[in-house]
């Protein structure tokens, strides 16, 4: 059978037209990347040399799986073409040509690290304050120039880029461009961002370069052209200008990163550059059920940036999209740990089948604990396990110390962390005294000033003081209270709010997660010992995660962006609230709320068989719980198509006392609104005081600051300890320790 009898009649129209501009508009699930790769492999079999062909891509993978797949139709000569990535296909362009724009061609390509080592370096011969001018924020700064083509010199004459690094308070910002990138010509060195600024300077500056690869690449081909920023298409829109013959592949409505420089408007504005354009789609979906497809349509038609189109399948209806509504973060975890552990055994399926999606890394945590207590394998990809990042495994270094001070490897972390002056050597002189006297690091510094002298016995006089202020809070507060007071006064939650990077803004969600669990484990009904030893004893075993063999058989976390271009036989998307889905920095234009639109169809369309999605009535956020509302989002997709699942405490938890999940199955009619049913914020009465509680009885109606209104249903007592059952009006039955609850009795 030939290559093109498996393909349907718009993806064989889609391989046979190869000359001309053609752009292929590629549904969720349509079999893009197999009508890329047989395109490539029905010019070769058309007799179209190999080397004439150049196939960019976004990552090597992508690459080396089309080749693989060429390869099968086609035989070796498909090693012929030059494909890959747009960064390694135009370094191999700059080797051949460097002279011409002034660098060896031998140079050094630094990465990330080294740009940011130089920035740093930079920045401190200039006398710049770190803590103003971040590596990280310097870095992004002039890696968005050069993807937009600004060179240092046209920065340092542009109005617009002057004024908006005043008002950021960075004004030297051009200066140290200009400095960063004199400084890589000397070292014969680019970064990732030069490779295409300079590609763009050889094409623009040297016409004779420029003929001679126009000559070279007769047929180019782009892949996931929607993700392409300002650079990268001016340079293959150079490169196509003789022939004409480009195809680029993609679909707007799966254009998710702008953060990264990716640029929309190429892909709707492609038609204004060729007008003989050729638009051929691929609408039908081979991945998703009819219900999961419909779904996801209806919530991108919500979009006015996009390009037409009517995606569809022949596949089964299948089920109807569960949504969870759970009472918290925790409980959501719960919920859907649960969920995955009932569908293995109930359907036979494997971990590898399930996927849990959400908006930031620092949701993963509830998650993560709830699948190790039901002992389920499980992976984050993109990212660390919760508890392995950097920024969590420095502030529990700090408690971990407080409870423990002869905890050397907390310690060792903390110690120069914010920095204080104290370098590797002098520590490691100290563990070297400690040895020779046969005591404790913490002694060796508690006695400074009989093995040290001068700034250095200050230095730790000043630290053992705050190790011993922060024993006392340990000591007399519960355990949020306690970690909460050592992020701060430790120094750490400021040095992590003030770094404003995309990774800056991450690490400072992830510690503030961190601070939520704490304070939902504190807040926890039973929990009867709300000290900060007791936390740190509950955790340990989820972050011993050191002996554990890999297991290739996993449940996949990963955020949405992680998880594009992949497919799952069932994918929870989770966390689906306004101000965290969409989020709340992303509703500031039409433009914003439209890439989280994107973002959510990219969710929805990663999944074959089942689709869950879930949202929590209350979050922790700073320490304080607070209402969520329902996505917008979730309003958008039409009520026949979801199926309000209601979860009783029994299939989750044996203990829980109240439901795990509030819910109503939505009936034919008018539109279910999903945002009325969330939780309203309570604000307590303003002369709002505790009652004394030792004679509560059944049916007194009573005031919680958080929870409100409601009845006591029951008093049951265990030794000393009384709980009470209340029935809340907006939030339904909490089991309460009336020891720690906070009630004020209504007499009417």
């Amino acid at each position: 059978m030939s290559y093109l009898d498996s393909l349907n009649e718009v993806q064989r129209q889609a391989v046979e037209q190869t000359e001309g501009p053609v752009m292929i508009i590629a549904g969720a699930g349509s079999g893009k990347t197999r009508v890329l790769t047989y395109r490539i492999a029905h010019l070769i079999r058309k007799g179209v040399e190999p080397f004439n062909i150049l196939s960019l891509t976004f990552t090597n993978k992508a690459a080396k799986e089309m080749q693989k797949r060429i390869q099968a139709v086609c035989g070796n000569e498909a090693k012929n073409v030059m494909m890959g990535t747009f960064h390694s296909v135009f370094s191999k362009i700059l080797r051949v040509e460097a002279s011409r724009i002034g660098f060896p061609s031998n140079f050094t390509i630094y990465d990330t690290e080294d740009s940011k080592s130089m920035l740093r370096t930079i920045l401190k011969e200039q006398g710049l304050d770190d803590k103003v001018y971040k590596p990280n924020t310097v870095y992004n700064r002039i890696s968005a120039a050069k993807n937009r083509l600004v060179s240092y010199t046209e920065y340092l004459n542009n109005p617009n880029f002057i004024a908006d690094d005043r008002a950021a308070l960075r004004p030297e910002m051009g200066k140290i461009y200009k400095t960063y990138q004199e400084r890589l010509i000397r070292a014969g060195a680019m970064d990732f961002d030069d490779l295409l600024f300079y590609t763009y300077k050889l094409f623009n500056d040297h016409p004779d370069a420029l003929n001679k690869y126009q000559h070279r690449f007769k047929y180019i081909m782009v892949d996931e052209f929607q993700d392409t920023n300002i650079a990268q298409y001016n340079i293959t829109k150079k490169l196509a200008a003789m022939n004409r013959n480009i195809c680029v592949v993609g679909d707007d409505a799966q254009s998710i990163y702008a953060f990264r420089g990716a640029d929309i408007q190429n892909i709707l504005n492609f038609e204004k550059d060729y007008s003989e354009l050729k638009v051929i789609k691929l609408e039908q979906n081979y991945r998703s059920t009819k219900t999961i497809v419909e779904a996801a349509n209806n919530v991108i038609t919500k979009n006015k940036a996009q390009l037409k189109k009517d995606v569809w399948t022949s596949n089964e209806s299948g089920e109807k999209i569960n949504v969870y509504r759970a009472a918290s973060d925790n409980e959501e975890g719960r919920i859907v740990a649960q969920t995955i552990f009932e569908n293995k055994m109930n359907l036979q399926l494997r971990n590898n089948d399930f996927a849990i999606l959400y908006r930031t890394n620092s949701q993963s945590r509830s998650f993560e604990e709830s699948l190790r207590k039901l002992n389920i394998h499980y992976k984050v990809v993109g990212g660390m396990s919760f508890y392995q990042r950097k920024e969590i495994k420095d502030v529990l270094a700090y408690l971990r110390f407080v409870m423990n001070d002869q905890d050397e490897q907390s310690f060792r972390r903390i110690v120069n962390f914010p920095k204080r002056g104290i370098g590797d050597t002098t520590i490691a002189k100290i563990f070297v005294i400690a040895d020779e006297q046969g005591t404790s690091v913490w002694d060796i510094l508690c006695n400074a000033k009989s093995v040290m002298t001068g700034r250095l016995v200050t230095l730790f006089e000043g630290f053992v003081d705050l190790i011993k202020s922060y024993k006392v809070l340990a000591n007399n507060k519960d355990a949020f209270e306690a970690a909460n007071e050592i992020a701060k006064q430790s120094g750490l939650l400021k040095e992590l709010y003030e770094d404003k990077t995309v990774e800056g803004i991450a690490r400072y969600e992830n510690v503030q997660a961190l601070l939520n669990g704490i304070k939902e484990f504190v807040d926890r009904p039973d929990q009867e010992d709300k000290s900060l030893g007791t936390y740190l004893q509950e955790i340990s075993l989820l972050t011993d995660t050191e002996n554990e063999k890999e297991d290739k058989d996993y449940v996949t976390l990963m955020t949405i962006h992680s998880a594009k271009g992949l497919e799952f036989n069932q994918v929870f998307v989770v966390g689906i609230e306004e101000d965290l889905f969409p989020s709340a920095m992303m509703l500031n234009s039409r433009a914003d709320l439209e890439e989280e639109r994107r973002l959510f169809y990219v969710a929805i369309t990663r999944a074959e068989k089942r689709l869950t999605l879930s949202f929590a009535t209350s979050r922790y956020r700073f320490g304080q719980l607070k209402s969520c509302a329902p996505s917008r989002f979730l309003e958008e997709i039409d009520p026949r198509h979801l199926q309000m699942t209601s979860i009783t405490a029994n299939s989750i938890n044996a203990q829980e006392q109240s439901p795990a999940f509030v819910g109503i199955k939505p009936k034919a009619g008018p539109p279910v609104q999903l945002r009325a049913k969330a939780a309203p914020a309570y604000t307590p009465s303003p002369d709002f005081k505790p009652s004394d509680t030792s004679n509560l009885t059944t049916g007194m109606k009573v005031e919680h600051p958080k929870f409100g209104f409601g009845t006591v249903k029951d008093i049951q007592s265990n030794g000393t300890d009384r709980k009470a059952v209340i029935d809340f009006k907006d939030l339904g039955e909490k089991t309460l320790i009336l020891s720690f609850a906070k009630l004020r009795i209504h007499e009417s």
